[in-house]
């Protein structure tokens, strides 16, 4: 989609961080963006940016990505202020660090349930639309690089982000000959409130093996102090979207651990000769036209 002025997109989880910088960034490309919000301390500060510019034409929404009725029903009210959405970003997430074997069934239930649950929600309820209206579209789903390697004690949260990669690809496949383009972002640290995420954690999700993480000690830096800017990261997601890239990787500091991932990968291959009976038998899933330069 390389002329995105007067289309409309809704962007999940838009009132901090990557979501906030997106909704920034396709508004002033001149799109009309409907965005979903949980806390309204981060929409006060969202709507005080869009007050200064009036120009800008923008809709909060509160829902909650796993609630499937509310996702319907933001559906129908984008609907009513914009029109149909030809720009989903799957962005809302949660985090959670700590090795795997503190965690208990709740954790896995609430990062599953928003992450990977999240998605799957926004999917099944715009993409029927999209796909009937016939108009060019485009979605995003944002994991991230913990999507792509396995990097630090975030099991949880990489397993998440692989299924997002893996669900991501698979659309794209299924959309080849079609009008709407897939992209998975995958970006490596962003300055946002990923951190925060438990304040919104429900009830039933409660029994955590894990603590709060330790107050940090005066003077003492975090890699967030020196992360991405979310706009910056906004920028990469809309070149993404204008170029129809399937992978959008923002944070080419992570070069050489994904170059040694694939490499481990290509090594692995059994060295023996193809069976050609067998080959020819799943002749059909041995390329993809997605993995292609001009894909």
């Amino acid at each position: 989609m390389k002329d995105l002025k007067g289309k409309v997109a809704f962007v999940t989880g838009g009132s901090s961080g990557i979501g906030l910088g997106l909704v920034k960034v396709l508004a002033e490309e001149g799109m009309k963006v409907a965005f979903s919000y949980r806390r309204e301390d981060h929409l006060d500060q969202t709507m005080a940016y869009f007050r200064d510019r009036p120009k800008a034409q923008v809709h909060p929404i509160k829902v909650d990505v796993t609630d499937r009725e509310g996702m319907a029903a933001a559906k129908r009210e984008i609907e009513r202020v914009f029109g149909p959405v030809q720009v989903l970003v799957n962005n809302a997430g949660i985090g959670i660090l700590g090795l795997m074997e503190q965690a208990t069934y709740s954790d896995w239930d609430w990062i599953m349930s928003v992450n990977v649950g999240g998605v799957i929600n926004g999917l099944m309820t715009f993409l029927p639309g999209m796909i009937a209206g016939g108009e060019e579209a485009h979605i995003v789903n944002v994991a991230s690089m913990g999507g792509i390697a396995a990097l630090g004690t975030a099991g949880l949260y990489a397993t998440s982000k692989f299924a997002i990669v893996g669900l991501s690809e698979s659309l794209r496949t299924d959309m080849v000959g079609r009008n709407i383009g897939v992209s998975v972002y995958c970006p490596g640290t962003v300055k946002s409130n990923i951190g925060e995420g438990d304040v919104l954690r429900h009830e039933r999700f409660k029994d955590s093996g894990y603590g709060p993480p330790p107050p940090r000690k005066e003077g003492e830096t975090s890699f967030m102090d020196v992360a991405m800017d979310a706009l910056e990261a906004a920028g990469h997601v809309l070149r993404g979207i204008k170029n129809n890239q399937l992978f959008i990787i923002s944070h080419p500091e992570f070069r050489n651990v994904l170059k040694a991932r694939h490499a481990k990968i290509e090594a692995s291959i059994a060295d023996e000769q193809i069976d050609p009976v067998r080959a020819a038998s799943v002749g059909f899933i041995l390329s993809n036209p997605v993995y292609s330069e001009d894909a």
